[in-house]
């Protein structure tokens, strides 16, 4: 899917779901996520910082998926762990979510994730059982 397409069914959302694959289980993990979007780059912000699980998950396997209106990209996670860099995202965050919400909500500010993603696939509606495909 091109930026352009990634900007416009991102532009209006507040959150994505991040699926992770688990480092002790292997198996993958889904959760809602905030997220800032610039250029083609989304930007991840663990909540507790470095101590957060799916933080670790993505060390162990970069790897993940990002999903939203029914489409879902696959990408590779890069760990921000540069003290500038991360509070460019955090600045990010602010910006979007508001300066208050993410105070409340964060807690550590130590790493970052960016992800740009590569494919996108659109989810199909499940066929009801018994009918036909015409």
């Amino acid at each position: 899917m091109a930026t352009k397409d990634l900007a416009s069914v991102l532009s209006d959302l507040e959150e994505i779901k991040l699926g992770v694959i688990g480092r002790r289980t292997g198996r993958t993990r889904t959760r809602p996520v905030w997220f800032a979007l610039e250029g083609g780059t989304v930007y991840l912000l663990p909540v507790a910082g470095s101590d957060t699980e799916w933080y670790k998950n993505v060390l162990e396997q970069p790897t993940i998926t990002l999903g939203a209106k029914g489409a879902r990209w696959t990408g590779r996670a890069r760990p921000i762990s540069d003290r500038a860099k991360v509070r460019a995202v955090v600045k990010r965050f602010r910006a979007k979510h508001g300066a208050a919400d993410v105070k409340k909500y964060y807690s550590k500010f130590d790493v970052a994730l960016a992800v740009s993603p590569r494919r996108a696939r659109v989810a199909r509606s499940p066929r009801r059982r018994g009918t036909k495909r015409r």
